[in-house]
């Protein structure tokens, strides 16, 4: 039987990536603050998550889980947060019409401050300071004042995460996801790319649907999900004591859930099963996401579903895959037959991105296209040939013009990402990319559904 849970249980667990505060009490007096705070999201709308993830889990809908390695202070804005929703909004429209396949979306937004890092340390020029963390802990300049952890940045980072969730919500259900308007979402530097044109014609497409829709009297007056949709939040929950601070009771439950974001994952570097993050996170009644690097044992990956879903209840877990391109088909069918042969349910999820990275000639961490390209296919492939269900997509993408991940049909390459390499953290996919790799998934995704289909027929 699992050991009493409490909101404050995992401070007694050993903890890794935790910063040194210098302050303990300033960082006590801000965790207070926060918990008078109201919450960031609601239980019912993680309900409401938990309840989609169950059908992709089942294989009836697809995820499409993307947005910013680490929000920044410094990029906060209402252009930025919408144009990130609305490369997300073509993504899921390329997925659902190209797949005919329901699409879950979750953006890696209003909380996503919070970065683990390989080294405490980092030294440049014979000068020693701790790393950079994200902006909830700590700033980027290279000086000792910035990089002290300051608790401060906690309150911040709440306050940036309301305002961005009231935004989204704005766009999700004010009409700017209004089918419609699928046109206007095109970003202009993304007008003028292969990906833009392909888009276009989509649209096209779409537009010529809704007439005859309307010629049917199926309209946005009379179909809300015309002019509008879901759209949920979710980050790393790495800093449990903003976490803590901002997990409530639900009240028509008794439940405890973490009202940061709607759903919360457990990165490769603090999936222990003993350790504080998984003591944590088991006790919340969010849908969670768990992080899967080649390390990961398949006695381990039972361990940790078995206690982080004791009930094994569909959409509660979503394991988020990150082999690398080269270690994807060799790594990943133990952990699906093992979870397969137990019984255990599971949304199975993609992250091409941070088993892909590299440092470049030129001296910059980027990712090259063509190999997320390659773990993706791989990752079909591996559940293709394992009779399992390939249910979604995680990445780190921006809806800005960056040059930050070389290759795509933009042909980004070594000597052009100083161009515009503004990531805080690691390379991200600007909205060109990124919409071209959901064209390809979508190609992916319509032979696996096809391939389902087959496999039900010839069992009935």
């Amino acid at each position: 039987m699992a050991a009493k849970w409490a909101p404050e249980t995992w401070r007694a667990k050993p903890i890794k990536q935790v910063p040194e505060y210098p302050d303990q009490q300033a960082l006590a007096d801000a965790e207070a603050q926060l918990r008078q705070f109201p919450p960031l999201v609601f239980a019912g709308e993680a309900r409401r998550l938990k309840k989609s993830l169950a059908d992709v889990a089942e294989g009836k809908a697809f995820l499409l889980q993307g947005g910013d390695c680490a929000e920044s202070f410094a990029e906060f804005s209402a252009n930025n947060i919408r144009d990130m929703f609305r490369v997300l909004l073509q993504m899921a429209v390329i997925l659902t019409f190209g797949a005919a396949c329901p699409v879950v979306k979750v953006g890696r937004m209003a909380g996503q401050f919070a970065k683990p890092r390989s080294s405490p340390v980092e030294r440049r020029n014979g000068q020693e300071l701790p790393s950079y963390r994200g902006d909830i802990i700590n700033g980027m300049d290279y000086t000792p004042e910035a990089r002290l952890p300051d608790p401060q940045r906690l309150v911040r980072s709440y306050n940036q995460s309301a305002a961005t969730l009231n935004l989204l919500r704005a766009f999700a259900q004010g009409g700017y996801a209004d089918l419609h308007k699928v046109h206007s979402w095109t970003l202009g530097f993304v007008d003028k790319s292969p990906a833009g044109e392909r888009f276009r014609e989509l649209a096209d497409r779409i537009a010529e649907s809704l007439a005859f829709m309307e010629a049917c009297g199926l309209t946005a007056a009379t179909a809300p999900q015309i002019r509008e949709t879901d759209f949920f939040t979710s980050h790393e929950a790495l800093l449990l004591g903003y976490e803590q601070a901002l997990t409530r009771v639900d009240s028509t439950t008794g439940d405890w859930y973490d009202c940061s974001a709607h759903m919360l994952w457990i990165g490769d570097r603090t999936r222990q099963p003993d350790g504080a993050h998984v003591e944590f996170l088991r006790g919340v009644k969010n849908p969670l996401g768990l992080k899967c690097g080649p390390s990961l044992t398949t006695d381990d990956l039972i361990k940790l579903i078995d206690t982080l879903n004791p009930a094994n209840e569909a959409g509660r877990i979503t394991l988020i895959c990150r082999m690398g391109a080269d270690q994807v088909e060799a790594k990943l069918p133990a952990l699906i037959r093992t979870v397969v042969r137990e019984g255990r349910k599971v949304v199975w999820s993609c992250d091409p991105m941070h088993g892909n990275t590299v440092e470049s000639s030129t001296g910059f961490k980027t990712r090259a296209f063509d190999r997320i390209l390659k773990e993706v296919r791989g990752f079909f492939a591996a559940h293709l040939a394992e009779g399992s269900y390939a249910g979604g997509v995680h990445f780190e993408m921006t809806g800005q013009d960056v040059t930050e991940c070389i290759g795509g049909a933009q042909a980004i390459d070594e000597h052009t990402l100083a161009t515009r390499y503004n990531t805080q953290c690691d390379p991200r996919l600007n909205a060109s990319q990124a919409i071209e790799l959901a064209f390809l998934i979508a190609e992916q995704l319509k032979k696996e559904r096809s391939g389902m289909a087959q496999r039900l027929a010839a069992a009935s």
